[in-house]
């Protein structure tokens, strides 16, 4: 395979509008998932003992209140909502793939997507970039609307005390699975071909089989790791907080999950090579189809997740 011919093709596919436009809903929709997501982890709720009052919990609440602190004061002791988290993180992300139609939003579900030959991975690869800087925006933006007493750790993902980091990247590697095989259930065989798509009814519940997904990721995992499952996710309050200790488990965890899903989809229950030798051939076919005689995404076979984008 000649490399001049699919860097040519591939630079000419990253100047048109379309993929423009694409990697700009990439960057927005990563965005504003985690702007609405993060901010529910920075929102706390006072902790209260089993034999607290009414009076006292209002007077906690109101000396608690962001406007009686100053910003050097710390709060007082608060815990924060797992199920509220879950119930933010899921329902934003439905929003967003309402709002924003053909987005991915993470970087595992996008290398699923390339493995499986959905996306072309010169996509794969701006699209990944996209979403970081999403993280990073959301981030920022956070820091300049969220009070500092309130701010914490940003939703900075940490593994919890007790956790051994193998049962860490175990837990990750489980909770992205399921979300990237939900992913992969809805999405297109390839992005050569239209075949085998998805039904209009798992068209219209895509985004709604999602946000369950992310939901039932997060309790099931907020406890152990605070639930990345998404390395931009991790990524964004990482950065920002410049504390990246034991991050590796936010990028290991979610892209082996990734890789799992994909190689139980696409190679182990409904096979659609029958050996890398066709996989080969169609990743071939991929890289040197100009973009131009790919057949277009048929928005009645498309899903909030998934992506020939």
């Amino acid at each position: 395979m000649r490399l001049v011919p699919c860097v040519s093709l591939a630079l000419r596919d990253m100047w048109t509008v379309s993929f423009l436009r694409d990697v700009l809903r990439e960057f927005l929709g990563t965005a504003l998932f985690l702007l609405i997501g993060l901010s529910s982890t920075t929102a706390m709720l006072p902790a209260a003992s089993t034999g607290d009052s009414i009076s006292q919990s209002a007077e906690l609440s109101t000396s608690s209140s962001p406007s009686n602190l100053s910003p050097l004061q710390d709060p007082p002791d608060r815990h924060l909502d797992p199920l509220r988290v879950a119930l933010v993180f899921g329902a934003a992300l439905v929003v967003v793939c309402v709002c924003m139609g053909e987005v991915q939003l993470n970087p595992a579900v996008t290398l699923a997507l390339g493995l499986g030959l959905r996306l072309s991975p010169w996509r794969a690869m701006v699209f990944v970039g996209a979403q970081l800087l999403g993280a990073l925006a959301a981030c920022a933006i956070l820091l300049g609307i969220v009070p500092a007493p309130l701010q914490g750790q940003l939703g900075l993902n940490e593994v919890a005390p007790g956790v051994l980091l193998y049962q860490a990247v175990a837990m990750e590697t489980a909770v992205t699975f399921q979300l990237v095989l939900c992913v992969l259930a809805l999405s297109r065989p390839s992005a050569t071909s239209q075949s085998l798509g998805p039904t209009a009814t798992s068209q219209s519940l895509g985004p709604t089989v999602l946000g369950i997904s992310v939901m039932l990721g997060h309790l099931t995992a907020i406890g152990y790791t605070g639930c990345g499952m998404n390395p931009a996710r991790s990524f964004g309050p990482a950065l920002v907080m410049q504390n990246f200790h034991n991050h590796w488990v936010y990028w290991v965890g979610p892209c082996a999950g990734a890789v799992l899903a994909w190689l139980l989809r696409d190679v182990l229950l409904w096979p659609r090579w029958s050996g890398a030798g066709d996989w080969v051939t169609e990743l071939r076919e991929l890289l040197l189809t100009a973009p131009h005689t790919q057949p277009d995404p048929d928005p009645e076979h498309t899903t909030g997740l998934e992506q020939d984008t």
